[in-house]
């Protein structure tokens, strides 16, 4: 696995970015400037959708850090007994995946079953993470995922992860709060992202327990 800062340039550290082949880093330049282009996009509709100010979404998370995460999964005859990665939700706004090579490993959970995610040849699969989920008073709910490994076909992937400010305190969104009922607690994102690295994938529970009582 690979995990790249791609945006800002100034919180690269090209020491761990491939030298191979030499067009690596032109090509991520390039990739990520037009997942960043669509997601924008995504943003922009997502609030209008819902009623919001079109700029709501757009204005938190335009010009904030976005991570690139490459996965290999190697096959594994007895792959039902492995687990590729762990259930969890993303922590960020909004995640683009490619599924590099076309073989399926996605599922996703739905009312406690685990359905597979079998993506068009080039599709990206858009991801709603637990902040967005916050941001916007649970108009739009993180998806719980996971990935299995095939038996008999490698897997690669690449996800691109849109994140807000690292100082932000995420909470809902005036805009998204309609009836005047807030239904998540604020946490700075800082202390959210602490969560993640002292804790083991744990399905959705970082954005549970955020959950007020309604």
């Amino acid at each position: 696995m690979l995990y790249l800062h791609v945006h800002p340039s100034d919180s690269r550290d090209l020491r761990f970015w491939p030298t191979s082949p030499a067009s690596f880093r032109q090509s991520i330049d390039a990739y990520s400037s037009e997942t960043k282009s669509l997601a924008l996009c995504l943003f922009e509709f997502m609030a209008k959708a819902v009623g919001a100010k079109p700029e709501s979404l757009l204005d938190l998370f335009e010009e904030q850090p976005r991570g690139l995460r490459m996965a290999y999964y190697p096959p594994c005859r007895q792959a039902d007994k492995v687990m590729g990665l762990s259930p969890h939700s993303d922590a960020g706004g909004l995640t683009l995946l490619l599924e590099i090579n076309n073989v399926q490993g996605l599922q996703i959970k739905k009312d406690g079953k685990w359905f597979s995610i079998d993506a068009p040849n080039g599709a990206l699969i858009a991801n709603i993470g637990d902040t967005l989920e916050i941001l916007s008073n649970g108009k739009f709910r993180s998806v719980e995922h996971r990935a299995v490994i095939n038996p008999n076909k490698e897997r690669i992937s690449a996800a691109l992860f849109h994140y807000p400010s690292e100082n932000m305190v995420i909470s809902p969104l005036p805009e998204f709060v309609k009836d005047g009922k807030v239904k998540y607690r604020s946490i700075s994102y800082l202390d959210f992202m602490k969560q993640i690295f002292t804790q083991q994938l744990d399905g959705k529970n970082r954005v549970e327990v955020l959950k007020l009582d309604q």
